[in-house]
């Protein structure tokens, strides 16, 4: 039975968890999203459901335990804000060598170094180029209200299990800490016949039945030649992603002259620059990436064709604006506005940014 609450965003993430199944989270605390342990350990989900929570002695630890638990085919997740995701690095790129699904939640804060403990949107380039090393990607999910950090970690795992990769979740602290209404969907019945199939595939760890091989879980191969060909099998496996998995949404584009390029938290702002231009005769559109990988580039050349110019709006020094200039192949001006430091910019500053910018 569905149920509506007024809740924080990194409480949501924990309610979630719980509602769509998770088996395991493994976390570590760090401001800003110490509240999605906390309000696990308040909900002590392992009396209702079985799930554990484990508080890890670390990051690193935390990510291994994911990858003990994904690999065994179990809903596992874990979550961070930015320096930990960052020790976490290594790890998630084991995970993707190995194919596990999983989940991870970013609240991102302000940077480089320990920095401020204030929202920052400067993990961009960490979370959609890699996040770790070698060639691979993460699924990344930007929600941009609570209700959305309650429906991506269902829709995380449902995209990390289709694709057996693991799955990002990118928001900051502004929707980490911010409270809304949220509609909560029902409780998933763990252990249904429904719930163990969609689990355990053939790949899981689960013990060796008779007459089945044995299941390696692994991301090291020391012949070259069989390394070449698993890179390329991710490489078809990414392009399938790019092609089927992209999501955005679009605000007064279709008679645009300008277009503003935001994701999450500032793309809450770029609604009300969007109004306020439009007050003022302004033609001025926005586009909402939801996936920050697979990016909407498709989306953003086809506007390209038609407008004047993009506004990438950022709390980064500049970091999504190198996609959307890529995206649009050049063909029109594309800038960048953005606060850093933890400052959240107003929409009156954006709109300030924009004018500034193209006219």
């Amino acid at each position: 039975m569905e149920e509506i609450r007024l809740m924080k965003g990194n409480e949501v993430i924990a309610e979630a968890a719980v509602r769509c199944g998770c088996d395991a989270y493994f976390g570590y605390p760090i401001t800003p999203q110490s509240e999605i342990l906390e309000t696990l350990m308040e909900l002590r989900p392992w009396e209702t459901t079985g799930m554990v929570v484990l508080q890890s002695e670390s990051e690193t630890a935390s990510i291994n335990m994911v990858y003990g638990g994904a690999a065994c085919g179990k809903k596992v997740m874990t979550s961070s804000s930015s320096p930990g995701i960052s020790l976490m690095s290594e790890g998630l790129s084991y995970l993707a060598g190995a194919e596990l699904p999983c989940l991870i939640v970013n609240v991102s804060r302000g940077g480089p170094g320990l920095g401020t403990i204030q929202p920052s949107q400067a993990d961009y380039f960490q979370a959609v180029k890699g996040g770790g090393h070698g060639d691979f990607h993460l699924i990344v999910l930007a929600p941009y209200s609570v209700q959305e950090m309650y429906d991506f970690v269902s829709k995380g795992f449902d995209l990390a299990f289709k694709y057996r990769n693991p799955v990002m979740i990118l928001t900051d602290g502004v929707i980490g800490q911010m409270m809304e209404k949220v509609v909560l969907s029902t409780p998933v019945a763990r252990w249904s016949d429904e719930y163990i199939a969609e689990h355990f595939g053939d790949w899981a760890v689960t013990g060796k039945p008779v007459g089945r091989k044995r299941n390696i879980i692994t991301s090291v191969e020391l012949d070259s030649d069989i390394q070449e060909q698993f890179n390329l099998k991710l490489g078809r496996k990414y392009a399938q992603i790019e092609q089927n998995e992209v999501e955005y949404e679009t605000v007064m584009c279709d008679d645009a002259d300008y277009v503003l390029v935001a994701y999450g938290s500032s793309a809450r702002i770029s609604y009300k620059v969007v109004e306020m231009a439009r007050e003022e005769g302004v033609k001025l559109g926005l586009l909402r990436p939801i996936t920050l990988y697979p990016f909407p580039v498709k989306a953003i050349r086809e506007l390209s064709h038609r407008v004047k110019g993009f506004l990438s709006v950022e709390m980064s020094m500049g970091q999504m604006v190198e996609d959307v200039r890529s995206a649009a192949e050049f063909r029109v001006p594309v800038h960048h506005y953005g606060r850093v430091g933890g400052i959240v910019h107003s929409p009156a500053e954006v709109y300030a940014g924009f004018k500034e910018k193209f006219q």
